[in-house]
């Protein structure tokens, strides 16, 4: 997008936003400001929804990407999962949905379902629409490569209708499950009801809220282990905290920006617009339009900061929005796998063993790896190998013992190791 045309469009959405009244509660935002597009006839979907969640509602052949070589079949698909954010009911949701070569084994593949990092909150961000980055799309294939089907939503609001309610791990972890659901359904005997959930970085959130509410939400599913890397959630009543955790006004404003989109301010809060400075407004026009690496571009370029990018103080700015990262202590129905890039810069490695210390505190028998040199992308594929051991093992009732006894407090972030393939 030009300068001319965003400054415009910030205009017109901040003359739109003055005039509109708070979200209602049972109601779902639509529109330009909820970050809406018109992707393709496939995405819009007319009819009446089915009143359950978790139904396929169509496919269509995903455009092929180079990195899935185990695939027989890629998928772009389609079915209901319910608005935990805004109440309003059964909705669509969009993802994509992978088989492995060959025949499968007696009573299915097991199912893998990938929850996705940070890519934005704009439907034209969804990795259905414009592929998965090549780094996720080389960790599915290994799951292929071992026999695992795999489902990955595009979450609640990105591809789909309204807001996507960024962070917001309930949401998304019925986005998560719901997917998994369809895809038992389509393929009844080719998957197997036998489930994986995995995530990264908001997607590390996704899958552990959906390993939260799994039991309630979708009791028939069986799930067997849980993974997160890039550890995102918060536990206020864990045994540790960070001092990463605090508000910083060196802080980025590409995330707080897709929370402000994302449905973080209370309904009959006040406007996005009116936390925002005016040097930073085109940057949250750009959260409704764009992805996360043009804002990332932008944010560098204007030298923007939390500092400098908000009407309130850091602290203040983020009381106001809701936690959409933060759990309450709980003991989770699955076996836990944890990885943690020692390089990692996003979520520094204190943050993440902040949360794996409160998972261990709630009595999770978990495993939890830590990798030298590796960057918050680069732990995406650095643990596959160890998650695959870990699962081969719950699969084989040979169950890793927990580590919860052995973590400690890692430092501070270390020097990247260069060389490796996604590592930056």
């Amino acid at each position: 997008m030009s300068m001319k045309k965003l400054l415009v469009a910030t205009a017109m959405a901040a003359l739109l936003a003055a005039c509109a009244s708070a979200p209602t509660h049972g109601v779902l935002p639509t529109g330009l400001a909820a970050g809406d597009h018109v992707l393709s006839p496939f995405y819009a979907w007319s009819g009446a929804l089915p009143a359950q969640p978790g139904v396929m509602l169509r496919s269509e052949p995903q455009p092929p990407q180079p990195e899935f070589t185990a695939a027989s079949v890629q998928q772009r698909i389609l079915y209901t999962s319910t608005d935990a954010r805004w109440q309003s009911g059964v909705l669509p949701v969009s993802g994509t949905l992978y088989l492995p070569r060959g025949e499968p084994p007696r009573g299915g593949w097991p199912l893998v379902a990938w929850a996705h990092g940070t890519l934005g909150v704009a439907d034209a961000c969804a990795p259905s629409w414009t592929g998965h980055r090549p780094r996720d799309a080389s960790y599915l294939n290994r799951w292929l490569e071992q026999g695992f089907a795999v489902v990955a939503t595009d979450y609640q609001g990105l591809g789909g209708p309204g807001p996507h309610p960024y962070g917001f791990w309930e949401a998304e972890g019925r986005s998560l499950l719901d997917g998994a659901r369809a895809a038992l359904a389509a393929y009844p005997g080719r998957i197997a009801n036998e489930l994986v959930i995995t995530g990264q970085s908001q997607g590390s959130g996704s899958s552990i809220g959906a390993s939260r509410i799994a039991a309630s939400y979708a009791p028939e599913l069986r799930l067997r282990a849980t993974i997160a890397t890039g550890v995102l959630p918060s536990f206020p009543d864990g045994p540790y905290q960070a001092p990463e955790a605090a508000p910083s006004p060196n802080g980025p404003v590409r995330f707080p920006m897709l929370r402000l989109v994302g449905g973080s301010i209370p309904d009959g809060g006040p406007s996005a617009e009116s936390l925002v400075t005016p040097q930073a407004l085109p940057m949250l026009q750009m959260a409704r339009e764009t992805c996360v690496d043009e804002m990332r571009g932008y944010e560098q370029q204007h030298g923007l900061n939390a500092g400098n990018a908000f009407t309130r103080d850091p602290a203040a700015f983020d009381a106001l929005l809701t936690k959409t990262s933060q759990m309450s202590l709980v003991r989770l129905p699955a076996p836990l796998f944890l990885g943690t890039g020692l390089a990692d810069r996003t979520i520094p490695p204190r943050r993440q063993y902040a949360a794996v210390a409160a998972l261990c505190k709630a009595g999770n028998p978990l495993v939890w790896k830590t990798y030298a040199g590796i960057t918050h992308n680069g732990g995406v594929n650095a643990a596959f190998d160890d998650e695959l051991r870990f699962v081969r093992g719950v699969f084989a009732n040979q169950l890793q013992a927990s580590n919860c006894t052995t973590i400690a407090e890692p430092g501070a972030p270390q020097a990247v190791t260069a060389g490796i393939r996604f590592n930056d």
